[in-house]
């Protein structure tokens, strides 16, 4: 088990994924993926999220974790898709400290 905090896992994953967007889609699943488009992109991290969802329900943490990390990862491709990084949400989520779910919630309805 590695000793590396998920945000220093995050930010190597999300180099790689920059620097796959330039490789060979026959070489790399990640480029084949980037190639194309945000719209399968976003199909297929969902696919994974369902994934997820269903391996939630079924008890089984070690079977989580893997589709959770497949997620994750997912999530980053999207978001290498449109060219947000993960200091970008980084960001956001720092913004959010210190105000309660409930309101941040209300402040993004119009």
């Amino acid at each position: 088990m590695t000793k590396d905090s998920l945000g220093a896992v995050l930010n190597r994953l999300g180099a790689t994924i920059d620097a796959r967007r330039r490789a060979d889609p026959d070489n790399s699943y990640t480029a084949q993926l980037l190639s194309k488009g945000v719209d399968a992109c976003a199909r297929k991290f969902g696919e994974e999220a369902i994934e997820m969802i269903i391996a939630a329900t079924r008890g089984k943490p070690e079977e989580l974790t893997a589709e959770a990390a497949d997620v994750i990862y997912h999530l980053l491709v999207v978001l290498a898709a449109v060219d947000v990084t993960p200091n970008d949400i980084a960001a956001a989520l720092a913004a959010r400290e210190g105000t309660s779910g409930l309101d941040e919630k209300a402040s993004r309805k119009g």
